[in-house]
């Protein structure tokens, strides 16, 4: 079944954010745009580079109202450390969730069971708590900031103007589309 459309799960979870520990749930999600960001584990090779990326990215994000979270089935106190040792993870002014128990990547049906870490999964919420995106890449393959940055624009567009639908490469500020009766096999 598809997470599109769903609610996102009850959880609590103990994160690192700025230098402090801090306590995050699904309610710290609802009522603004969210990113929630699985990445396999700290200390890794792909991941501190999507994740500097999104650091890199994170102004654009805030600009439009949109907060992230990134998690791993790491703990909080490791996300520190990682923190405080890589020069790109050290960029990092976003939320960090420690996932130990694997209960948020379950939530959102990331969770590798037998290694117990998280596929890259990236989630954008939508204000309601509802996922309006849901993507999934094999451990090898990591994510582009600026593209996700343009679907988000994109799922904020279409909250915003029922009766009109992005089409592919959409940018900001392009012409969107109107489905309609007029519009079957003429595109």
């Amino acid at each position: 079944m598809s997470l599109i459309g769903t609610e996102i799960k009850s959880f609590t979870a103990q994160a690192f954010k700025e230098g402090k520990f801090i306590t995050v749930s699904d309610g710290d999600l609802k009522g603004k745009w969210s990113v929630v960001f699985f990445y396999p584990a700290d200390f890794t090779f792909v991941c501190p580079t999507e994740l500097e990326d999104l650091a890199d990215n994170y102004a654009a994000f805030k600009e439009l109202g949109v907060e992230i979270y990134s998690v791993s089935t790491d703990t909080h106190f490791a996300h520190k450390a990682w923190h405080d040792t890589s020069a790109a993870v050290g960029k990092i002014k976003y939320t960090m969730v420690g996932d130990p128990t694997g209960q948020i990547s379950r939530n959102f049906e990331v969770m590798i069971e037998d290694v117990g870490l998280a596929d890259r999964g990236t989630f954008v919420v939508d204000p309601d708590g509802k996922i309006q995106i849901v993507e999934i890449n094999a451990g090898g393959i990591g994510r582009d900031a600026s593209e996700l940055l343009r679907k988000v624009k994109a799922a904020q567009y279409v909250a915003k103007h029922p009766g009109e639908v992005c089409p592919a490469k959409w940018q900001e500020g392009e012409k969107t589309l109107a489905p309609s009766l007029d519009l079957v096999g003429k595109i």
